[in-house]
């Protein structure tokens, strides 16, 4: 199982609130783009929390960008405390997201948008770890686990995570939303592979 996170340089994955407006404020860069596709295209499904189900659900099937496909294509695995379908709200991340595409002009298209994988979702509301464990068990492709932090943090507290891609963005919030908070040790990581990008992410991939 693979978490990817995008993270400022001093460790968040958002401002105080659930912002991620600053993650748009990084100029784009094509090799940076084509590493996150590559990520993204080689999972087996993407795991994901229900709130972030909501906004990647509103977002993805209408978006242009090269990252949509993956994104609609492969299957999605949701984790929710709630039984039966999930709530249908949605976060301050999917303002920020929709925000920065009509400020960088038409970047959406309403033709033929990809829904069916989203409404097809396969809901999962018993133990996390359990399941976890369960999915991995499984043969096929990695699982890709995408945030927000709640989620993440509750990933990272199974002790399931076999490799971290944190995608660090050169800015620094100064406060937000950290995933690594609650470790109750020290996680010791390899470093595996490291991409540096002319817009100033650096990719790091770690090994557990």
């Amino acid at each position: 199982m693979i978490l990817k996170m995008s993270v400022s340089v001093d460790g968040f994955v958002a401002g105080p609130n659930g912002e991620i407006d600053w993650l748009f404020k990084t100029p784009s860069d094509p090799s940076a783009e084509q590493w996150l596709v590559d990520t993204l295209w080689n999972a087996g499904a993407h795991l994901m929390g229900r709130r972030t189900f909501n906004d990647m659900k509103a977002y993805w099937p209408t978006s242009a960008s090269p990252l949509a496909a993956p994104m609609n294509d492969i299957p999605k695995i949701v984790f929710s405390r709630t039984e039966g379908r999930h709530e249908e709200s949605t976060t301050r991340a999917l303002n920020d997201a929709t925000w920065s595409d009509k400020q960088s002009g038409p970047a959406l298209s309403t033709l033929n948008p990809r829904v069916d994988s989203w409404q097809q979702a396969r809901i999962i509301t018993s133990p996390l770890k359990e399941k976890i464990m369960q999915l991995k068990a499984q043969n096929g492709d990695p699982l890709l686990a995408h945030g927000g932090a709640t989620f993440a943090q509750s990933l990272i507290a199974t002790g399931l995570i076999d490799e971290y891609r944190l995608v660090v963005h050169p800015v620094a919030l100064g406060k937000g939303l950290p995933i690594f908070s609650s470790l109750e040790q020290p996680q010791q990581l390899t470093l595996n592979t490291i991409s540096v990008f002319k817009n100033g992410i650096i990719a790091q991939t770690y090994a557990v």
